[in-house]
């Protein structure tokens, strides 16, 4: 055997995080900081690959039942690769790790890939091997919004249009960690009058996480002339990626097209310097089929598309 697979205590957390932060296809999100945030939701199952006494890689996961998923609680996940990790070792890794997880009583793997915009360096190896060594499938794909301020798209005639008028109703927009209950208001009422959902943090979780990571976690919003707040976006700031995580408007913002000015301002001022700028996934939220006004709306400011993909495979005895 090449790896000596090691499930997560809490014993190896200065390690792991050490590992994520030099990391080739990490975000803060892997942090355990950050990971263990829900720990009491999920049965963390996750994994670390050593080598030589140090660690490879790390596999971010839970289990439910007889599946391991990457881990449910993340936007995304997959195997944490340092430089060092080649294609070859990488297919021995997921070998090996297939043999694990049979003698452990899983028999299937549900994966899902960190999104190649997060990728400090090309971090695509897992894909080959799960695909070669696993015979994994496609079986999830959401659609996401993307944006590169470097080579920007010209802005549709509706959305210049709307930023203009925001800018001429005196709509001014700022960084204010001080107003999260105040958004969490607008957000949770919008989730709740159009979808019949809430947040997936509560304003508790989102402030714990602030208070861990103040400059990856950042507020910005949308006020009038008057200060009332008017709309609203939860940023989560990585190496290569600014993330619109939530966003949100009140009516009266909606508008005054508070969205469009603050965009506007993040694109174009606060991130013009981003590698990019991703907007956020456009499918719905009980069928997976493409919420054609939401995206809409985001290409109407120069996003294109990128793919959020979710494998599976079974796990069977040799």
């Amino acid at each position: 055997m090449e790896f000596d697979i090691q499930r997560y205590t809490p014993e190896w957390a200065e390690r792991w995080n050490q590992f994520v932060a030099r990391s080739k296809n990490a975000t803060f999100l892997f942090d355990r900081r950050y990971m263990d945030y829900h720990q009491d939701r999920f049965s963390d199952s996750s994994l670390l690959f050593i080598r030589d006494g140090e660690p490879y890689a790390l596999l971010p996961a839970n289990r439910v039942g007889a599946t391991l998923y990457s881990h449910q609680g993340l936007s995304y996940g997959g195997l944490i690769m340092s430089e060092q990790c080649t294609t070859k070792k990488v297919c021995h890794l997921f070998t090996e790790l297939c043999d694990y997880l049979h003698a452990d009583g899983i028999n299937k793997v549900v994966y899902k890939a960190v999104p190649w915009i997060f990728h400090q360096l090309p971090s695509e190896e897992d894909l080959f091997a799960i695909s070669l060594c696993c015979k994994a499938r496609l079986v999830g794909r959401e659609v996401s919004s993307t944006l590169m301020p470097s080579k920007p798209v010209v802005w549709k005639r509706d959305r210049r249009y709307a930023a203009g008028k925001a800018e001429r109703n005196g709509i001014s927009i700022s960084r204010n960690e001080q107003e999260y209950a105040a958004f969490w208001d607008v957000l949770s009422d919008n989730l709740l009058r159009t979808h019949g959902a809430t947040p997936v943090h509560t304003l508790q979780e989102m402030e714990l996480l602030h208070s861990r990571f103040p400059e990856q976690i950042q507020l910005w919003v949308a006020h009038d002339e008057n200060g009332q707040l008017l709309a609203g976006t939860v940023l989560y700031v990585s190496s290569e990626v600014v993330h619109s995580q939530y966003i949100s408007a009140t009516p009266e913002g909606k508008h005054l097209h508070a969205v469009d000015a603050l965009y506007h301002h993040i694109i174009s001022n606060a991130f013009s310097e981003a590698h990019f700028i991703d907007l956020g996934t456009s499918n719905m939220p009980h069928n997976n089929e493409l919420h054609e006004s939401l995206i809409y709306q985001k290409e109407g400011f120069g996003a294109r598309a990128v793919c959020y993909d979710t494998y599976e495979w079974e796990i069977t005895a040799k």
